[in-house]
């Protein structure tokens, strides 16, 4: 799986926006701002070969971690 278009939901203002995900470079972390609120929408891309998927995780990116 190369390209793929997803609609995904700001966890900030709740926006519905479309993002392109490059699944040739494998797992991916990044962020991205959101195009309404600007705040940053963390995204993790992992690439399942065995199932020939792309999974997309998003969320606020300020959870803590200890």
């Amino acid at each position: 799986m190369k390209f793929t278009t997803q609609t995904i939901s700001c966890p900030h203002c709740g926006h519905h926006q479309h993002i392109d995900v490059d699944g040739t470079s494998g797992d991916q972390d990044y962020y991205d701002d959101c195009r309404i609120c600007c705040n940053p929408i963390h995204l993790r891309v992992h690439l399942d070969e065995a199932r020939h998927t792309l999974e997309l995780y998003v969320d606020a990116g300020d959870e803590q971690i200890y």
